[in-house]
């Protein structure tokens, strides 16, 4: 029997964080939802001090916090030679340094207990046209949680998700991922469930 648990879900709007809120409230977790609206907590990632800002609120409103999961993430998709280092910059905040600050801040706010769950994608390994900057964030992330998984204190653990396209996304991204095995979203939550529940640190699920 699953042991309930407290979980800040990043990015609970989007599709995969709603299938995710699904999937976590099925197994009896309370989640707590963060976003820039529309959300328990708001928050913007990218910002270092909105960070600092959702932890205290956590901590105020909703107490010890068992795990943070987190689905969201952006970055520019244009032609390498037209990618500007505005771009790039972009791409590196808006989904690695956002996801790196959950964790680096979080380590002083949450319990020895504690997990967090980052999310990335199949173009670390499988690169597309228009790609490059998912490409390196995502790797980024993924290199990231390795490392993190060796030096978090107590029994704080750390994995990623790493799906590739969704059905449920095929009608926005389907031409770009053309010959690519789409899932159903459903399996990506599943992997965060494993993350949330299980005992494993420093792995990237694959759901391909």
């Amino acid at each position: 029997m699953n042991e309930k648990k407290k979980v800040v879900l990043i990015g609970a709007n989007g599709t995969l964080g709603r299938a995710v809120h699904r999937a976590l409230g099925e197994r009896g977790h309370q989640v707590v939802t963060a976003s820039r609206k529309d959300a328990d907590v708001l928050v913007d990632i990218t910002d270092p001090e909105s960070v600092r800002s959702l932890y205290e609120q956590l901590a105020e409103r909703f107490g010890e916090i068992d795990a943070v999961a987190s689905a969201a993430g952006s970055v520019p998709w244009r032609p390498l030679a037209e990618l500007t280092t505005a771009d790039i910059r972009s791409g590196i905040e808006g989904k690695a340094v956002s996801q790196i600050e959950l964790v680096r801040q979080g380590v002083a706010h949450l319990p020895a207990h504690a997990s967090y769950t980052l999310i990335t994608g199949i173009l670390t390994r499988e690169p597309l046209l228009t790609g490059s900057v998912a490409s390196l964030v995502n790797g980024a992330v993924e290199a990231f949680v390795r490392a993190a998984a060796i030096e978090l204190p107590g029994r704080q653990r750390i994995n990623a998700v790493s799906p590739t396209v969704f059905e449920e996304s095929l009608d926005v991204y389907g031409d770009a991922f053309a010959g690519f095995d789409a899932v159903p979203v459903a399996r990506a939550a599943n992997a965060y469930v494993k993350s949330i529940e299980g005992h494993r640190t420093g792995q990237i699920f694959l759901v391909e």
